[in-house]
């Protein structure tokens, strides 16, 4: 009989550069899904390693097979720690989704640091990771891998968007599952508000006090992405070469650039999500906590849109990523073809052993 119980970590990094999201939950399948999640931290990057991880699309391939040794090593670390501190005893298996160093799936290209097979015996416990490897091998994008978890965990919501480095949505059409890339998010803003001296815009109170520039705004509604059909993924590369050399252009005030910024953001995602007033979105993510950028979408969708609770919002990924493991462990789809633009759905991940 399969087994429909799993205590699990899951393990998260995103390109925000936040931390490192770590949840410990329990999943339990009767006849349906159902979790619980009983501990949740975000362990904050040091100087050193927000640098490294910044910088990764500069660095040599050697330079980078010698940051994955490091940043696997610093991973466990990080994982042993939440494991003592929380006294977990019942553990299954720790699921990672690494850091992403590089993601080109048109050159059949994506490698997540942190993903080497020495993590397992560093844990000393089974480790599901390395999840977006196959599905470009199968002619995915490697991403989104967050709307498995959606369509089984949060099915009651018609759309489940998530406001990180980039905002990305998934939702139900024609009897599939539809996900991508909306537009980026907190990777622009946060960039320029450290300018300012500070690591985010707390409730967007510095972009509230800014002036939509007109002009920059329509270059970055004209962008090709935006008319490009799902399935679809942004990157860091794409943000370099394509964002920050526009924005940049214009010469503007920080405060100015920041409110161009989340109108841009908010035009995008009201686009996708239109203004059924019977339809229910799931908002998570930092992006969650910018008053002003989610009171900026309102004004432009009257979709009903929910924030979840604080650990539901902070943690949505790392759950999921949770969640990719337990399915992997059982044999069953956790990429969908619809979504990722892969030959095939498949069941996605390596599993070692210690």
């Amino acid at each position: 009989m399969m087994k429909s119980k799993f205590n699990v970590i899951g393990v998260m990094s995103g390109t925000s550069l936040d931390g490192i999201d770590v949840v410990y939950v329990t999943f339990e399948y009767k006849n349906t899904w159902r979790f619980e999640i009983k501990q949740a931290e975000t362990m904050a990057y040091t100087n050193e390693w927000q640098h490294i991880l910044k910088n990764l699309v500069s660095y040599s391939s050697d330079k980078l097979v010698q940051i994955d040794k490091d940043y696997t090593l610093y991973l466990a670390n990080v994982i042993n720690n939440f494991i003592k501190k929380h006294h977990i005893k019942h553990l299954d298996a720790v699921c990672s989704h690494g850091h992403t160093a590089l993601h080109q799936p048109e050159k059949k290209l994506t490698y997540q640091i942190g993903n080497l097979p020495n993590i397992a015996n560093l844990l000393n416990t089974k480790v599901v990771c390395d999840f977006r490897f196959q599905d470009v091998e199968f002619g995915g994008q490697g991403a989104p891998l967050v709307p498995i978890g959606d369509k089984l965990l949060f099915s009651e919501y018609q759309y489940c968007i998530n406001l990180g480095g980039f905002a990305n949505v998934s939702y139900e059409a024609e009897n599939k599952r539809v996900a991508f890339d909306i537009c980026p998010v907190n990777i622009v803003l946060n960039y320029y508000v450290k300018q300012l001296g500070f690591d985010y815009d707390d409730k967007g109170e510095i972009a509230s006090t800014g002036t939509v520039n007109k002009e920059l705004l329509e270059e970055l509604n004209c962008l090709s992405f935006y008319k490009e059909t799902p399935p679809k993924s942004l990157g860091l590369e794409w943000v370099n070469t394509h964002i920050f050399p526009l924005i940049d252009a214009f010469e503007l005030e920080i405060k100015d650039v920041l409110r161009t910024f989340v109108e841009h953001a908010a035009i995008q995602i009201a686009h996708i999500i239109g203004s059924d007033k019977q339809k229910t979105v799931l908002l998570t993510g930092g992006g969650a906590y910018n008053t002003f950028f989610v009171e900026s979408i309102k004004q432009r969708s009257k979709t009903w849109i929910v924030i979840p609770s604080k650990t539901i919002v902070e943690f949505k990924e790392a759950l999921i990523f949770a969640f990719l493991g337990v399915l992997k462990l059982r044999g069953e789809i956790n990429c969908l073809q619809s979504v990722t633009g892969a030959k095939k759905d498949h069941s996605s991940g390596k599993i070692y052993l210690p």
